[in-house]
């Protein structure tokens, strides 16, 4: 539903990590935005320069852009606004989602459960429980009535999106409120959003292209080609596609942003961390030793748990699993490389059951 000139939508965006950052600036062209960082140190940094040095350095933030370190205060923000649902982005990691709603939960309760779209941007499973963000997400909001869920994705670095460079996402939820809200807020002359109801096809995609730019990563460290390179992207689309599938999403989710774009852009992309761990460990280095670095990459995170997931649903993941022998069980990337090579022929596309 359209807002009235005298509503504008209100946007409030927890986490001033890069990505939440980021999002913040983009959305300061359509709506009011406040963004919600846990240290008060680094709110009143960004209030007073107008810059997210500790995550975006160098880089201009709009001056209409507010930081507050109060989370009352940052939800309030989207929910006080003449009775037109505002918007909240949980720019947070996958691993702090679940606290994350458990705090908007606890928020919402105080406001008397103000109608409210939400949706996360963290790509991955979690570790422990292999849950996608929409699980956790459900289960946090549960007893909180009138809050729309969806998901934001889609083939992205903040950097560029925060320098104000073209980009496309994709919004998805089976709400329309959500949808309408997230490309109000976003979608402008820097910034184009499409729209999907599969959840769960978005999330894999985020999920996985992780892990394959990994491994993209360590054919690149060992100097193997830009046709390995090619094979991997697509074997590994293929990979991701047959997960998400079994999981309940699409399959023609994965020809699209969420899927291809994403996989293309995190396995080729000089600021990919995914892609940077792999080229290390193809270069020779021990994944203790990028760690100690201070090198961090989601798919990392969430390697194991995709290949739980394989084996708990009779899917083939390869390419999943030669990065997990490569980086938890000591395999050699050289051999991992050779592994795959030798298996067995088979057709491109598996005939139908």
């Amino acid at each position: 539903m359209p807002q009235s000139a005298s509503a504008p939508l209100r946007v409030s965006v927890l986490g001033a990590g890069s990505w939440g950052t980021a999002l913040a600036a983009l959305a300061c062209a359509n709506a009011q935005v406040t963004l919600w960082a846990r240290d008060a140190a680094l709110a009143d940094a960004i209030n007073a320069t107008h810059q997210n040095a500790r995550y975006l350095p160098g880089i201009t933030l709009p001056s209409a852009l507010v930081a507050t370190s109060s989370l009352s205060h940052a939800v309030a923000h989207a929910c006080d606004n003449q009775g037109v649902p505002g918007l909240v982005i949980l720019g947070v990691p996958v691993a702090g989602l679940e606290s994350t709603c458990a705090a908007l939960a606890n928020e919402l309760a105080k406001l008397n459960h103000p109608a409210v779209s939400a949706v996360w941007t963290c790509k991955g499973f979690e570790q422990t429980s292999a849950q996608l963000p929409h699980a956790i997400a459900q289960k946090a909001l549960a007893s909180t009535p009138g809050v729309g869920l969806g998901v934001v994705s889609g083939p992205s670095f903040a950097k560029e999106v925060a320098q104000g460079l073209p980009v496309a996402l994709t919004v998805a939820s089976n709400n329309p409120q959500v949808i309408a809200a997230t490309t109000q807020a976003l979608h402008g002359s820097n910034a184009r959003i499409y729209n999907s109801t599969d959840v769960i096809g978005v999330e894999v995609g985020g999920a996985m292209k992780n892990v394959m730019a990994i491994a993209c990563g360590i054919s690149d460290g060992l100097a193997l080609g830009t046709n390995a390179r090619a094979a991997l992207i697509t074997r590994g689309l293929a990979e991701m596609q047959r997960l998400g599938v079994a999981l309940g999403g699409s399959a023609d989710t994965f020809a699209g942003l969420t899927g291809l774009g994403d996989l293309v852009l995190t396995a080729t992309g000089p600021l990919s961390r995914n892609r940077q761990v792999g080229l290390a460990i193809g270069e020779g280095q021990t994944l203790d030793t990028i760690l100690a670095n201070g090198m961090t990459a989601e798919g990392v995170r969430c390697a194991r748990a995709a290949l739980a997931l394989g084996k708990q649903l009779g899917v083939d993941l390869p390419i999943t699993q030669a990065v997990c022998d490569v980086l938890f069980n000591g395999l050699s990337a050289r051999q991992a490389v050779s592994d795959l090579l030798s298996r067995e022929a088979k057709p491109e596309t598996p005939k139908p059951a």
